[in-house]
């Protein structure tokens, strides 16, 4: 619990945009999770790095969020604080065949800027729900681009409260991952480097993209995106659907039956451990069945 000398602390780093005991399913795409003892959206990248080198001195847990949109937070919350990568973080500018993006900016509003700017490259990002900074901490990826194709520099936080620089291969993009995963890097900002195109064929492409998207995924239901990462020789919808596995649910929470590979919120009453017990469900019937053990995909953070 945080004291009340804590609670003025942080009101005296900043006043606006800070919520005690704020619920955090207005703040996840699942639509689902309990309320953090604190939700900040800093003003400023150093008003960002104040908060965090002040809860690492007085030993307050956090946790940084971006849109939530790969994120499962338990049924009783998450203690400490919640620090969101917000306005502060949404800034766009060109620079030739570059742009430089910060960490709180939508792929979707990303992809038309390059668009706009006759930029390719960014086509596969534009229907990947979720901010810039998510996307590179975790390599986004979608119809054969990833964001190792196009980031060549991010700016961020790094464990003692520092700003530092990584380039190229330092970023240490794997699928699905990268050097920021797991750790305490705070993304920032970004650069990506684009192809000069054409702007009809380019917004044509993402439109065709984003057709074949809304055709195939259950985009009308709260979810976290694909629940499992993809298994090496496999694909995990086609597992789970092979398994008869389509249309279970666990309370709330759904197998699509549009898209075997999302588990949804479908009543939209759904609690975290609806969805953890159907994703065990789903792992335990794959593995049992196809000796595939699925690695879940949604970071799951706070009580359960």
């Amino acid at each position: 619990m945080l004291t009340q000398a804590c609670k003025k602390q942080i009101l005296a780093i900043q006043q606006e945009n800070v919520i005690f005991e704020e619920p955090m399913k207005r703040h996840t795409s699942f639509q689902i999770g309990g309320p953090a003892e604190v939700f900040i959206e800093p003003a400023s990248p150093e008003s960002f790095a104040d908060f965090v080198r002040f809860f690492r001195l007085e030993s307050v847990p956090y946790v940084v969020i971006g849109a939530g949109s790969n994120l499962l937070v338990g049924d009783k919350g998450i203690r400490g604080a919640v620090l969101k990568t917000g306005k502060a973080f949404n800034f766009l500018q060109k620079e030739e065949n570059k742009i430089i993006a910060g960490s709180g900016v939508p792929l979707s509003k990303l992809a038309n800027f390059a668009a706009k700017h006759s930029l390719s490259g960014l086509e596969f990002a534009s229907g990947i729900p979720g901010l810039f900074g998510g996307a590179v901490y975790m390599n986004a990826g979608a119809y054969g681009g990833e964001m190792k194709d196009v980031v060549v520099k991010t700016h961020y936080l790094d464990e003692n409260g520092e700003f530092r620089t990584v380039s190229g291969d330092e970023h240490g993009f794997a699928y699905r991952s990268s050097i920021f995963a797991g750790g305490s890097k705070y993304i920032f900002s970004g650069e990506l480097l684009l192809n000069p195109g054409n702007e009809e064929e380019i917004i044509k492409q993402m439109k065709e993209l984003n057709r074949r998207r809304k055709e195939k995924q259950p985009l009308e239901y709260p979810s976290a995106g694909s629940t499992f990462k993809r298994p090496e020789g496999y694909f995990a919808a086609k597992l789970i659907e092979d398994a008869g596995l389509k249309g279970l649910s666990v309370g709330g929470a759904c197998v699509s039956e549009k898209h075997a590979g999302f588990v949804i919120n479908k009543t939209g009453t759904a609690t975290a451990e609806d969805v953890r017990r159907l994703i065990e469900k789903i792992r335990q019937v794959v593995l049992q069945r196809f000796g595939v053990d699925l690695q879940c995909e949604v970071k799951q953070i706070g009580e359960f």
